[in-house]
């Protein structure tokens, strides 16, 4: 029996590891830094929204985290480029990288502009394959492998009827780039995998929890799909993360983890 298995703990361990955490202002991006943060590793975190940037910043620092920030969005060559470099310019390596910024835009794909089609691929897919391309670039000749996380939704898999066009289309090829990477950066052991949650609680699904007639008519539809019976929260992300970013997962690579309490399986 191997070390590792006589402390099975030790395999989740991130301490020192250097992360960059992209959305650090929103619900996922912000939970993906405290997990971090509180598992010990030094974190790069950028978003475009400096207050809320800081305040993720702050609370990471609180739970004892190295923190430096970038108050950008990840939605040009430039400063996709600029975000790593920071963290090697802070820290000297870079071994983790989770993207948690994105968007959506709901409409009826005859009412949604080309333009706004484009700004949803643009935030979900360009975005991120900038991003991974910037954190390969730097991390591939470190020769010590890393870890890269995205995020996709079960609606890279499962249609929606009210006007998501683009948004599960660009998590469909979200659940793409992770196989592909996966495949492509095999031989560097760097692993490429994905979170894809349904509703989970955030400032913008909070109404969905509420006692009000249609949050509780929203809720009884996705909770008759859902066979664990309730909507998600924020620490059933939480697991999935660590498990990613750790050693714990070092033969896992290119999958679509569905942190959906069975959505996706019926």
């Amino acid at each position: 029996m191997s070390d590792l298995l006589r402390e099975p703990a030790r395999l989740f361990d991130v301490r020192g590891k250097v992360a960059v955490v992209t959305g650090a202002s929103g619900a996922f991006g912000a939970l993906a830094a405290r997990v971090l943060a509180a598992a010990g590793a030094k974190l790069v975190l950028a978003a475009g929204k400096a207050a809320e940037l800081d305040a993720t910043a702050a609370s990471c620092r609180e739970l004892g985290a190295e923190v430096a920030t970038v108050a950008v969005r990840p939605d040009t060559e430039g400063r996709c480029e600029t975000i790593m470099q920071g963290a090697i310019d802070r820290f000297g390596e870079l071994s983790i990288l989770v993207v948690g910024s994105g968007l959506n835009d709901v409409a009826p794909i005859v009412e949604m502009s080309p333009e706004r089609f484009e700004n949803v691929m643009h935030g979900n897919v360009s975005g991120p394959w900038l991003l991974c391309r910037a954190f390969g670039k730097r991390v591939i000749p470190q020769g010590r492998g890393g870890k890269v996380v995205l995020m996709s939704s079960a609606r890279g898999k499962l249609g929606h009827p009210a006007g998501y066009s683009a948004y599960c289309a660009s998590k469909a090829a979200t659940d793409g780039l992770t196989r592909a990477l996966g495949c492509e950066w095999g031989k560097y052991g760097i692993t490429v995998n994905a979170i894809a949650p349904t509703v989970f609680r955030s400032a913008l699904t909070e109404w969905m929890f509420g006692d009000d007639e249609k949050a509780r008519t929203t809720r009884a539809g996705m909770l008759a799909r859902i066979p664990l019976g309730r909507l998600g929260e924020p620490e059933d992300l939480a697991g999935p993360l660590l498990f990613l970013v750790s050693r714990a997962s070092d033969f896992y690579t290119g999958h679509v983890l569905y942190a959906d309490g069975g959505y996706t399986a019926g």
